[in-house]
């Protein structure tokens, strides 16, 4: 297969993730984690919202049991994530552990914790680098 040069992909535009219940994710990822669901996107024929993440999305889609059965690391760094950057990590991390949200340190060493979604999906909150 020949080499394509990718020189015109310049961002992510959006990253799906698969939900069982629609309404609870939103309570995890625009309640808790305080993401706005972009009521500009055109609906579709399944349900599931848009939320805004900077210039990029995330769209959730919800698909009954669509990880049932599904054997996950315990480590959501050693599993397929998502990374969203955060100002305070450690004011974050204190949220979370007040909502019950059970949360394991990077282990790169970085300013960044792991977290799931009530679907399983794994959330990586890295800290922005503080500029002096």
């Amino acid at each position: 297969m020949p080499v394509m040069k990718m020189a015109n992909i310049t961002t992510i535009h959006h990253v799906s993730l698969l939900v069982s219940n629609t309404g609870r994710a939103l309570r995890f990822y625009r309640d808790l984690l305080g993401l706005e669901v972009d009521e500009t996107r055109p609906a579709m024929n399944y349900p599931g919202a848009w939320l805004r993440v900077g210039t990029a999305q995330i769209h959730l889609l919800e698909l009954p049991d669509a990880l049932r059965g599904t054997k996950l690391p315990e480590h959501g760094g050693r599993d397929r994530h998502i990374a969203l950057e955060v100002m305070d990590l450690d004011g974050v991390a204190a949220e979370l552990e007040a909502a019950g949200v059970a949360c394991t340190i990077s282990r790169s060493g970085r300013r960044a914790l792991f977290c799931r979604d009530p679907d399983g999906n794994a959330i990586e909150l890295v800290e922005r680098a503080k500029i002096c």
